[in-house]
């Protein structure tokens, strides 16, 4: 089979690594290039395998299509080339992802189970080669490209406006999403959307109360609950995990403790709605918030009218300031990460909790999420000097 793999960042690499090794023939593209004049990149090719950062209007990816050669997602591609028998549990939604699908790996770990943890969490599926179980985070932009992917147990965990710059609709939105449903053998669902299938709920009673913080997280415990139960896993393993699963790094995670003042990163607070669960999280203390980055087609509004009095100082970064100064005049437009964290720093007092919930992408200033949130981390422990 002739390939065109299309985006070389960790995922297309992982495509090219294991159709080399298996003695296919690739094509390996970086998404810089694909225009109209490239289009000779498709002579010969049976498929074209996608990353998740090339977007589907691409000209390289129309004429495909036009062509008929198919166009998978790498998600599709490790999809098939997982053992026969493999089981294989699907994890999206808005916020919450990569938590809930590293909590379901560590009850999996706790039952005995022999689990691959994979997908958008970071380790591509193209490279999981053997397991009984596999837990898959899938992001929008991996579900766009399925044509096979069935899911023993499927999960949404919740769906609010996201990635509007690239879908265009919350609509376009909404149906990648609900992708991970298409071949699902069992649906895990939020209680109150009108979807078919187990529903769960934030409220609900749990094996354990999990370590994690907010009542976001104890949803998304509840729907590992769920999924666990429905994988066949009992209550006591599923206490163990709850217990003891500590959370994901850059999502409301303690970095520094400076004279009684906590500095957390949120930095995987990309949308509105995972800020707003952030200042619900530290709901009844002093929060100093570190808001901005690229805009991705949302309404700052609901994120501004959700700011209560408990947040006594707001810090702006980065391109979306602006907007955001308009809505929030009291904001302090501090530009960058740097002049934030020590502008709230110096007006924290012990006690007072520093946030970065950014509500926004950092493509502004940052190779990505992390790269922000170590920055954060950096600058955070710097105040101890």
């Amino acid at each position: 089979m002739r390939t065109l793999v299309y985006g070389l960042a960790r995922s297309g690499q992982a495509v090219v690594e294991r159709l080399t090794q298996n003695g296919d023939e690739v094509v390996a593209v970086d998404r810089t290039l694909g225009n109209e004049n490239d289009l000779a990149l498709l002579d010969g090719v049976d498929v074209l395998v996608k990353s998740p950062g090339v977007p589907g209007e691409r000209p390289l990816v129309v004429v495909a299509r036009e062509r008929g050669i198919p166009v998978w997602s790498e998600v599709e591609l490790g999809f098939r080339l997982l053992p026969e028998g493999t089981r294989f549990i699907g994890v999206t939604g808005t916020n919450g992802k990569t938590t809930t699908t590293e909590l379901l790996g560590a009850i999996f770990r706790a039952a005995g189970r022999n689990v691959a943890v994979a997908g958008n969490v970071g380790t591509p599926l193209a490279t999981v080669r053997a397991a009984d179980w596999v837990v898959c985070e899938l992001s929008s932009f991996q579900l766009e490209d399925v044509e096979t992917l069935a899911c023993d147990v499927a999960v949404l965990l919740n769906l609010e406006p996201d990635h509007l710059d690239r879908h265009g609709t919350f609509g376009a939105y909404r149906d990648a999403k609900l992708r991970i449903f298409e071949r699902a053998k069992a649906k895990v669902v939020p209680r109150g959307m009108g979807l078919d299938g187990i529903d769960f709920a934030a409220g609900d009673p749990l094996p354990a109360e999990p370590l994690i913080r907010g009542a976001h997280n104890r949803a998304n415990a509840a729907a590992a609950t769920a999924v666990a139960r429905a994988a066949g896993i009992g209550d006591p393993e599923i206490a163990e995990a709850l217990r003891t699963f500590p959370g994901v790094p850059h999502r409301l995670e303690l970095v520094a403790e400076v004279g009684r003042v906590r500095f957390v990163n949120d930095s995987k607070a990309t949308n509105v709605a995972a800020a707003r669960r952030a200042l619900e999280a530290y709901a009844d203390e002093r929060v100093h918030l570190i808001l901005g980055g690229r805009q991705k087609g949302e309404d700052f509004a609901p994120l501004a009218a959700a700011i209560g009095g408990t947040v006594v100082s707001i810090h702006l970064i980065g391109e979306a300031a602006e907007e955001l100064g308009r809505l929030i005049p009291a904001a302090h437009d501090d530009g960058t990460l740097d002049r934030a964290v020590g502008h709230a720093a110096a007006e924290a007092r012990p006690g007072d909790v520093v946030l970065l919930s950014p509500a926004c992408a950092s493509y502004d200033q940052f190779d990505n999420f992390e790269q922000r949130g170590e920055e954060f981390r950096r600058l955070s422990r710097i105040q101890a000097e």
